[in-house]
């Protein structure tokens, strides 16, 4: 009996080490059934996943390059995203192209324009050091800066950040700044506005955060006409970007110019600035050269952030599409010949 059993367990051990590889075999191909078809199915989803980002992405470029006016070749009607639009030739004050001149309007950081003049009308020394305060801090937008309070530059290179990079502090730091302090400053900027027959124009304060900096198309083709003739704007406004060295840091901070077409590099520009507020919309204003004329470009409340620099692109290429003609171009826009030759 005892010999009889042991041969059970014998076999039945034998039995076990034969049998457990066959089910080591059949568990392995099973778990290999299953990976690979999760496999496939994530190589599907994967397939699935980047042809549809592929689609989007082609849809993100396809709109881009309409936005930038990448498909316009100039023949046809210029149709602009902008709301309100003027182009006139410099020289003889010619309206080329009119969209809704006179409506009044936020205008954002176009205003620093206007600040840049009322600054250098003061005759200040641009050598002068002049600190970021509280006072010049951002409480209406909560706009960040990379100029902390207490940071010190000098009034020249506040007058290029403001201009190239619509810094908002440094444009705030020239008018505290000022003799009479930010309210004598916001008083010079109406005044001077009222000098300069800008009618429909109106500042609250030195940087354009305030939505209720107001202008028209026409009155900023004059304004941006006047600011034309300081050297100091249209080399602040045309440099691609600035290095400032700040105390208490090892490094320069590197400015860049806003307008992508100043840092392109492709255009003749001899005046820009650019301007955002939601209220505003993208506005982009511009004194530059098209078939070999100065043109003055004004752009307002754009919607998109590549739009009015397509904006831009569009009308050099109809300009020179119809270079031998004369376009005078007007939409919906009653008594366009009131805006005259600018002097």
């Amino acid at each position: 009996m005892k010999n009889l059993f042991k041969k059970f367990i014998l076999f039945f051990v034998a039995f076990s080490l034969v049998a457990m590889p066959i089910e080591l075999l059949a568990a392995k191909k099973s778990h290999k059934r299953v990976y690979t078809s999760q496999k496939k199915h994530y190589i599907k989803a994967s397939s699935r996943y980047s042809a549809k980002a592929r689609a989007r992405q082609l849809r993100i470029q396809r709109q881009q390059a309409i936005d930038l006016g990448m498909n316009y070749d100039g023949s046809g009607m210029l149709q602009l995203s902008s709301a309100k639009a003027l182009i006139i030739n410099q020289n003889t004050g010619e309206v080329v192209y009119a969209k809704n001149t006179n409506s009044v309007s936020p205008i954002a950081s176009i205003t620093k324009l206007m600040t840049a003049m009322v600054m250098l009308d003061a005759k200040q020394s641009l050598d002068e050091m002049i600190f970021v305060s509280n006072e010049d801090v951002d409480y209406v937008k909560g706009t960040s800066s990379r100029l902390a309070v207490g940071s010190q530059l000098s009034r020249g290179d506040m007058l290029q950040l403001a201009l190239m990079a619509s810094e908002n502090r440094a444009a705030s730091s020239l008018a505290s700044n000022y003799p009479g302090g930010q309210y004598a400053f916001v008083k010079a900027m109406n005044t001077k506005a009222l000098t300069l027959g800008l009618v429909n124009t109106h500042f609250v304060d030195p940087t354009g955060l305030e939505s209720e900096n107001v202008s028209t198309a026409e009155d900023l083709a004059k304004m941006v006409q006047a600011a034309y003739q300081y050297p100091e704007i249209r080399l602040a406004t045309t440099s691609p970007s600035h290095e400032v060295y700040i105390e208490g840091r090892v490094y320069p901070i590197n400015f860049n110019n806003t307008n992508g077409l100043v840092r392109a590099g492709e255009w003749e520009i001899g005046l820009s600035k650019t301007g955002f507020i939601n209220e505003a919309g993208r506005c982009l204003v511009m004194q530059a050269k098209i078939t070999g004329e100065p043109m003055i470009i004004v752009l307002l409340d754009s919607n998109g952030k590549l739009t009015r620099i397509g904006d831009a692109n569009r009308i050099r290429k109809w300009m020179e599409y119809n270079s031998t003609t004369t376009t005078g171009q007007t939409t919906d826009i009653p008594n366009v010949a009131t805006v005259g030759n600018i002097s």
